[in-house]
């Protein structure tokens, strides 16, 4: 159990002083599943500031924030927004591909022709 415990301390420690390392332990998290990303998300928050402080911060209730940064929280954007914006990091969206090696706009209808 004591090995849990240092790990645990460790992350910690990196995500409280590195913006960095905490922006890429979240990007690896989303990849992976929704679920991980939450448990992130609030590994993040419990490192930089605390949750209570993100709450108040956030303007969102406390109890609501640790049931939402779980692995069977449901955060509506607003939420999400709210934290990310507290804990000082923004979202990057980019094209992906495909399987098939098309990306989404590829994949789009053809517009419709004017009559």
């Amino acid at each position: 159990m004591r090995r849990k415990r240092d790990y645990k301390a460790d992350l910690l420690a990196d995500l409280r002083s590195d913006a960095a390392y905490a922006a890429q332990y979240l990007s690896a998290a989303k990849r992976d599943s929704k679920e991980a990303f939450l448990v992130a998300l609030r590994d993040v928050a419990e490192a930089r500031l605390g949750l209570s402080r993100i709450a108040r911060a956030a303007r969102v209730n406390r109890e609501s924030l640790y049931r939402t940064l779980s692995a069977e929280g449901n955060p509506t954007l607003t939420t999400l927004d709210a934290v990310l914006e507290v804990l000082g990091f923004e979202t990057d969206f980019r094209p992906t591909t495909f399987r098939s090696g098309h990306t989404f706009s590829a994949m789009r209808k053809k517009p419709h022709r004017r009559r």
